[in-house]
């Protein structure tokens, strides 16, 4: 059974170990921390601590460093959240609130986050699954050339440009607007992509190919916005703690690429009562990233949709700041969608 103090010395292990990168002795603990007991007494602690595999040697030194299982204890029970600095706040508004769009604050989200743990930052876009179409819009670029904007509820936009087989004057591309506004406005996602395929044959015959090439390239976009994605940034903080890794952080570079795994690891995280979801070594092995943790926290956007942005390092992390910024960032971007 592990004793309160000795929680405390893994407290101030995990805390000085994430710090320094240096194993961790009795002696050191007592100089740096005020427990008011002896040395002794304080390896007997790391002695139990050990004995519970919280902690490990990581070789003949007498000093030690967190294990996994300790990680988890540390994250589960002994870290403080500790809430940003006023500076940190008035990063995350003045560097979000610039954000005009839902592509642009998600891409302003991860590169904040990066910045602000100094690790690999991921966000999900909203799931589409009950978004609407709000608005189609046809922008004319030249006489045969034209930029489709489909804009939905959530605040996604998606454009194209799509090169006409014949000019369209702007009277005839307005009757084309309000039509496809007058048939998907309003409509999920999917109803919407059905609605525009029925419409191929339909009107007059001279602007078929135009109504029909509009009709396909709008069914294109809408099915870019059905697909699940993540946004990252921050890749290169990995090299910056490549010490932390085994070997080569190439497979761990090769996991973060592959969207589908990161995205089935994203749905399978619990959240604690915090709001953040904490996954930790070798909890993480079966997606070939066992030497890292992810934190993440969910954000909703218009229509309930929910989705969830985190960061991902090594095992050796500041837990109680990184979590802190994920939970800030993700309240932020879901105050900044719902007023958008």
């Amino acid at each position: 059974m592990v004793s309160d103090r000795s929680l405390e010395v893994l407290r101030v292990i995990v805390q000085d170990y994430v710090a320094s990168r240096e194993p961790v002795g009795s002696k050191s603990i007592v100089e740096r921390h005020s427990f008011g007991v002896s040395a002794a007494t304080i390896r007997n602690d790391m002695a139990l601590l050990e004995e519970e595999e919280l902690i490990a040697a990581p070789h003949t030194s007498s000093g030690r460093i967190p294990t996994d299982k300790g990680y988890r204890v540390f994250v589960d029970h002994l870290a403080d959240l500790r809430p940003l600095t006023a500076a940190q706040r008035q990063a995350i508004e003045a560097f979000l609130g610039q954000s005009a769009d839902l592509d642009e604050v998600l891409a302003r989200s991860v590169r904040l986050l990066s910045q602000l743990t100094r690790q690999v930052a991921l966000v999900q876009y909203p799931s589409v699954s009950r978004a609407k179409v709000r608005h189609i819009e046809l922008v004319p670029l030249s006489e045969t050339r034209l930029l489709s904007v489909l804009i939905t509820d959530s605040g996604r936009v998606e454009q194209r440009v799509i090169e006409l087989p014949r000019s369209v004057d702007e009277h005839t591309l307005g009757e084309v607007r309000a039509r496809l506004n007058s048939v998907v406005g309003g409509r999920t996602m999917a109803d919407a992509a059905a609605a525009l395929t029925a419409l191929a044959g339909v009107g007059p015959r001279e602007l078929q190919p135009v109504v029909d090439l509009i009709t396909a390239t709008l069914v294109d976009q809408i099915g870019a916005n059905r697909h699940d994605k993540l946004v990252m940034a921050g890749a290169a903080n990995l090299v910056r703690t490549e010490e932390d890794f085994t070997g080569s952080i190439s497979p761990v570079l090769d996991a973060i690429e592959e969207q589908v795994v990161l995205l089935r690891l994203f749905g399978e995280m619990a959240t604690d009562l915090h709001g953040v979801a904490v996954s930790i070594g070798r909890e993480n092995a079966s997606f070939g990233l066992g030497e890292t943790s992810v934190l993440t926290s969910g954000y909703s956007a218009p229509g309930g949709d929910f989705a969830r942005l985190g960061v991902l390092g090594p095992t050796r992390m500041d837990y109680s700041n990184n979590m802190a910024a994920v939970r800030a960032v993700a309240r932020y971007l879901s105050r900044q969608l719902g007023e958008n």
